[in-house]
């Protein structure tokens, strides 16, 4: 995906599709009205903006295919499907989206996202990023596992798994798990159980907990075995971990700041709860 006429003025945007025939369609019309655009230079190397057309899923996808770069790239979203939590422009509104490129300014919303510190029992670490939760599960049995925070040992968990999610994230799994809706002005993260076992033996706060950015969360497994990490809309394996540290990054993801970028209370009602009977 490349053309000629690049300057130094000129935006790098590179326009990111799924499968689906509607944002093929979108992703189509797109690429022809900025391949002649002296304006834009499409290309998917080190771009400034990067367009995602389908859902939050590809939104997700875009962000981990360019979370190295997240200090020189925006991104905005087109939604082809029934719900886009991260997209500010429906598929109609490919021309709308133009106009407001054309006229952009380089500002910019940021939100902040979760850094993931994986340590295995031989030593080694992984360090993930997400933009929405991570999640850990015991693949084998009940998941025993120490929770600390800010170094104080503030539970024994015994259950299904723990999650982990950004304040934008809190509206995800986070949200079906019981936890809260956070603002993501809020610079912190929650800690939500998932299926705790709680009874005259074994307890745990039962409530999700947020935490706030200068404090980390360690999880210390107690049993060996298998344990499946989730990050976002990835899915990872790992056998006997160590621990895993959660804590806010020093990067954030910021999206093209136009004037469809909508408010995070419009995106939660038109979500979750639609129009308002008067």
């Amino acid at each position: 995906m490349t053309q000629m006429n690049f300057t130094d003025k000129t935006t790098k945007v590179a326009i990111i599709a799924n499968g689906k025939y509607q944002s093929k369609r979108v992703a189509s019309k797109l690429f022809s009205a900025l391949r002649d655009d002296d304006s834009f230079y499409l290309t998917k190397k080190n771009p400034d903006i990067v367009i995602t057309i389908g859902g939050d899923g590809m939104l997700l996808s875009a962000f981990h295919m360019y979370e190295k770069h997240l200090d020189s790239v925006r991104f905005v979203g087109i939604h082809t499907g029934h719900l886009g939590f991260y997209t500010d422009y429906r598929d109609f509104e490919v021309d709308k989206l133009l106009d407001n490129l054309h006229s952009d300014k380089g500002e910019k919303v940021s939100y902040p996202i979760l850094k993931v510190t994986l340590t295995l029992s031989d030593g080694r670490q992984l360090t993930s990023r997400a933009l929405n939760e991570a999640t850990v599960k015991r693949f084998e049995k009940t998941m025993v596992a120490d929770v600390i925070i800010n170094h104080v040992q503030f539970e024994r968990f015994r259950g299904d798994g723990i999650s982990v999610s950004t304040p934008t994230g809190s509206t995800a799994y986070n949200k079906s798990l019981g936890g809260a809706v956070l603002h993501p002005t809020i610079e912190a993260l929650q800690l939500t159980e998932i299926s705790s076992l709680n009874n005259r033996v074994f307890r745990t706060l039962g409530s999700s907990i947020i935490v706030p950015k200068k404090d980390k969360i360690e999880i210390i497994p107690k049993r060996l075995g298998s344990y499946i990490l989730s990050i976002d809309n990835k899915t990872y394996t790992h056998r006997n971990i160590a621990k895993i540290e959660y804590e806010i990054d020093h990067r954030k993801i910021s999206f093209v700041a136009t004037p469809s970028h909508t408010s995070f209370w419009e995106r939660v009602k038109d979500s979750f709860i639609g129009d308002c009977d008067s």
